[in-house]
C-alpha cells in the first residue's frame, strides 16, 4: 500500500469514528426536545419522559467503565462493529416502539451498545495513526462534537415538525439506521483488525454490582415523584443504597478493580469525583427540564423549543474557545468563574419565569444564553483539574472513570431534577416547579462552589 492509499483510509478511518460519535451526540440530547412528543404518542406520562433520558446515560456509564478494557481484551474491531450494529438496531426498535416499556429497554441497549462503540475510536487511531495524523484527526472532534450539540436538538425538532412521511418524532431515531448501515459497512472494511489481549482481567461483578445501584436508585426516585412515596419507591432506593455497599466492598477486595483504590485517597481526584457528580447532574437535569418547560409549560412546539435552546449551546461553544486562553493563568478559578457565571444566569431566568404574566419563549433567550456560556467554563475543563496532582500510570484509569461519572451523574440528575420538576406539576403547576427547581439547581451550584477550592491548582494532562 503506497502512501496515499494509506492515509487515505486513515482519513476514511477516521469518518466512521466521527460517524460513531455523531450518533452518540444526537441520541443523547434529541430526548430532551422529543421527551413530550413521544410520551404523548406513547401514553407514558411523566414516568417516560424521565426515563427517556436516564436510561440512555444510566446504560451509556455503566457500560463505559468497562467498554474501553473490552476493546483491549476482545479487540477493538470486534467491539466497534458490535457496538454499531447493536447501536443501529437499538435505535430502530426505538423508531418502532409501540409502547413505553419497549422504548425504555430500547433506550437501554442504545447506551450499552454506544459505550461498546466509543472507547474503540480513540483507541484504534491512537494506535494506528502516525503522530502528525494524530493530532490532526484530534483536533476535528472539538469542532464536529460542537456542532452536534448545538444542531443535534434543532435537527430533532426540524424533523418533528417535518413528520417525514408521517414518521414525527421516530424519524430521530431511524435516521440512526441509515447512518449505522453505511458507517458498518465502511467500517468493516476498513478498520484495522486487532485480535486483542485475553489475559486482560475484567471486573464483570463489580460493574453488576454498579448496575444494580444506578437502576434501583433512578427507578426508586422516578417512581417516587410519579406515583408518591410508597413502600416500591422507598424499596427501591434502599436496594440502591445495598448495591452501592457491595459496589465499596468489591471496589477494595478485588484485584483489578474498576476504580484504583489510590485514586480515592487522592483529594484532588476525589474533590473533581464529587464535583463532577453534582455539577453533570445539575446540568443534564436542568438542560430537561428547561425543554420540558418550554413546550409543556410556555407552549412552545419541539422546533421551537429546540431554537429557543440553542443560545444554551452556542455559549457553550464561545466559553469554550475563551477558555484555554485563560485556564494557565487563572488555573481552577476559571471554574469558579463558570459556576458565577452559570449562577446569575440561573438567577436572572427564575426572576424571569416568576413574572409569569408576561414571559414569553424568546425573552428568555438572554438568560439561557448566560448559562451557557457559564457552562462552558466548566465541560471541559472540571475533569482536567481533577487529574492535575495524580501519577502518570493512574492518568488513564482516572480518565475513564471520570468519564462514566460525567455519564452516570447525567442519569441521576435528569431522573432527580425531573422528579423536583413534576413533584408539584399537578397541584402547583408548571411555574412553580420550575422556580422550585431552579432554586436548588442554584443551591447546588453553590455547593459545587464551595468543592473547588480542594481541586489541584493546575490541570493535569487528560489521556485520550
Amino acid at each position: 500500500m503506497d502512501k496515499n492509499n494509506g492515509n487515505k483510509i486513515l482519513w476514511i478511518i477516521l469518518a466512521v469514528i466521527l460517524v460513531a460519535d455523531v450518533m452518540d451526540m444526537l441520541d443523547s440530547t434529541v430526548t430532551n426536545i422529543a421527551a413530550p412528543s413521544i410520551s404523548q404518542t406513547l401514553h407514558g406520562g411523566q414516568m417516560l419522559m424521565q426515563w427517556l433520558g436516564a436510561a440512555y446515560a444510566l446504560a451509556m456509564g455503566v457500560f463505559l467503565i468497562i467498554g474501553g478494557r473490552l476493546g483491549d481484551k476482545y479487540g477493538q474491531r470486534k467491539l466497534f462493529l458490535i457496538g454499531m450494529a447493536g447501536f443501529t438496531v437499538s435505535s430502530l426498535s426505538c423508531g418502532l416502539s409501540i409502547n413505553p416499556m419497549m422504548i425504555i429497554i430500547s433506550r437501554l441497549a442504545q447506551g450499552a451498545f454506544g459505550a461498546m462503540m466509543i472507547p474503540q475510536g480513540m483507541a484504534i487511531m491512537v494506535e494506528n495513526f502516525p503522530r502528525d495524523m494524530l493530532t490532526k484527526a484530534f483536533a476535528f472532534f472539538g469542532p464536529v462534537i460542537s456542532i452536534s450539540i448545538v444542531l443535534g436538538p434543532i435537527f430533532a425538532g426540524f424533523l418533528i415538525k417535518a413528520d417525514i412521511l408521517h414518521t414525527g418524532w421516530r424519524s430521530i431515531f431511524l435516521i440512526n439506521v441509515f447512518l449505522g448501515v453505511i458507517g458498518f459497512i465502511i467500517a468493516y472494511q476498513v478498520l484495522p483488525k486487532n485480535n486483542g489481549d485475553r489475559s486482560i482481567n475484567l471486573d464483570f461483578l463489580g460493574s453488576g454490582f454498579l448496575g444494580g445501584l444506578m437502576f434501583f436508585l433512578l427507578y426508586g426516585l422516578i417512581e417516587g415523584s410519579n406515583n408518591g412515596w410508597s413502600a416500591i419507591s422507598l424499596f427501591s432506593i434502599g436496594m440502591g443504597a445495598l448495591f452501592l455497599c457491595l459496589f465499596a466492598w468489591r471496589q477494595t477486595t478485588e484485584t483489578h478493580p474498576l476504580i484504583k483504590p489510590s485514586l480515592l485517597k487522592n483529594r484532588g481526584f476525589t474533590a473533581g469525583l464529587t464535583l463532577g457528580l453534582v455539577y453533570f447532574a445539575v446540568v443534564s437535569g436542568l438542560n430537561y427540564i428547561i425543554s420540558i418547560f418550554l413546550q409543556l409549560g410556555l407552549g412552545a412546539s419541539p422546533f421551537e423549543a429546540s431554537l429557543e435552546m440553542s443560545p444554551l449551546a452556542i455559549g457553550v461553544i464561545i466559553s469554550s474557545i475563551i477558555v484555554p486562553k485563560l485556564i494557565n493563568k487563572l488555573g481552577r478559578e476559571v471554574i469558579s468563574i463558570g459556576l458565577f457565571t452559570t449562577a446569575v444566569g440561573l438567577f436572572l431566568f427564575y426572576v424571569l419565569v416568576n413574572q409569569a404574566v408576561t414571559i414569553t419563549l424568546w425573552s428568555l433567550f438572554p438568560s439561557i444564553f448566560i448559562i451557557g456560556f457559564g457552562m462552558g467554563f466548566c465541560i471541559g475543563t472540571l475533569f482536567d483539574f481533577a487529574i492535575g496532582d495524580i501519577s502518570p500510570d493512574e492518568a488513564g484509569s482516572a480518565s475513564g472513570s471520570l468519564s462514566a461519572v460525567q455519564q452516570l451523574s447525567g442519569g441521576i440528575g435528569i431522573a432527580a431534577v425531573t422528579s423536583v420538576f413534576f413533584l408539584s406539576t399537578k397541584s402547583e403547576g408548571f411555574v412553580y416547579s420550575m422556580l422550585l427547581s431552579l432554586i436548588l439547581i442554584i443551591v447546588a451550584m453553590a455547593a459545587c462552589f464551595a468543592i473547588v477550592r480542594f481541586l489541584p491548582q493546575k490541570r493535569g494532562e487528560a489521556q485520550h
